[in-house]
């Protein structure tokens, strides 16, 4: 019986949490954070680093990348915490304790209590600590008082202690208090979205090791769709990825152009799924009612909100879900003779 003809090589490299051996054309990048967190490894204060531009870019990779490096050849521990999923002081320390292999309770324990462990280890380590705050305008909309808390820890032990912050805001830390900010000394790196020739190296270098064989054109054509929705390098990993199921379903030797073509119009944008998965449950019911109604006053949004939540939350707290989504992008607020209007991207509200 002859074997069915198998596309994928290893369609784990098409995955948007594959970290490759090599971040092609962000070499710049990925000197510019190693050189800032170098001190670490020679006893030294590293520089805090903020990292900022669009969705999808390599921001991420960056970090994981330059990470990955210093654990295995200085002998600084790294922490990655995405601030999504920990995005108050109490969430944030307790993990970055964990990722140092000290015990501490998620709950019942203080915020002093818990940095008072963190202190402790940090000190019997004998070791710098790089800690990276991914989406960090998710914990400074939530909690930034965890800024001052990793500041503190940096009073208390010789270790050096590095911080890095990414985001897609490159304004986020004007919200944070101006000691705080002050006392970060962050030195900005700013990355620029790919050309079309740049998106179409990095996924070549991800198909010679995902595919077995792909038609001219593929490459092209996933980039190119890439680009068009704004450069996020995931759009185009998920039209090879899909473009690879279809070959495969169909039973094809290799993928093909018409597999590409046939996939494109399942592409959007990434990172407003992304964000619509991860706001507050009081935020994705807002983003319900707006998707439903076709023009609202403030009132009669935040009266219907009130209807649909089983704990509807203040007034006041519910304008700050309204600017939090706003500065998502997942709507838009503008001011027009005095009048808010909230504008989604089939229709437009009035607040």
């Amino acid at each position: 019986m002859l074997e069915e003809p198998n596309v994928f090589k290893n369609g784990e490299v098409l995955s948007p949490e594959y970290l490759p051996e090599i971040l092609p054309h962000r070499e710049n990048q990925v000197k510019a954070v190693a050189d800032n967190l170098l001190p670490a490894a020679r006893n030294r204060k590293p520089q805090n680093t903020f990292i900022f531009g669009p969705p999808g870019i390599g921001k991420t990779a960056c970090v994981k990348f330059v990470f990955r490096e210093f654990e295995e050849y200085s002998g600084v521990k790294t922490v990655y915490l995405n601030c999504w999923r920990f995005n108050t002081a109490t969430a944030v320390l307790s993990e970055i304790a964990l990722g140092l292999g000290l015990f501490v309770q998620r709950h019942g324990w203080s915020k002093d209590e818990i940095v008072a462990r963190l202190v402790e280890g940090i000190k019997k380590s004998g070791k710098g600590l790089i800690v990276c705050l991914d989406e960090v305008d998710q914990l400074i909309f939530k909690d930034q008082s965890v800024l001052y808390d990793l500041l503190r820890i940096n009073q208390y032990v010789s270790n050096p202690i590095g911080l890095v912050f990414i985001s897609n805001n490159p304004h986020v830390f004007a919200k944070v208090e101006p000691r705080i900010r002050s006392s970060l000394a962050i030195e900005e790196i700013e990355f620029k979205p790919y050309n079309l020739q740049e998106m179409k190296d990095i996924l070549e270098e991800r198909v010679k090791h995902a595919f077995t064989a792909v038609e001219s054109g593929v490459v092209l054509l996933a980039a190119n769709r890439a680009v068009q929705l704004g450069g996020d390098v995931r759009i185009g990993l998920e039209c090879l990825l899909k473009a690879g199921r279809l070959a495969e379903r169909e039973n094809e030797s290799m993928v093909m152009v018409k597999h590409v073509k046939e996939v494109l119009k399942e592409a959007k944008p990434v990172k407003p799924k992304i964000l619509k998965e991860n706001v507050s449950e009081h935020e994705k019911l807002i983003l319900d009612i707006l998707e439903s109604e076709k023009s609202l006053t403030t009132s009669g949004l935040y009266q219907m909100y009130c209807k649909a939540s089983k704990k509807p939350v203040s007034d006041r707290a519910f304008r700050d879900f309204i600017r939090h989504l706003a500065e998502l992008r997942l709507i838009k607020v503008s001011k027009k003779s005095g009048n808010i209007r909230m504008v989604s991207k089939k229709k437009t509200i009035d607040l």
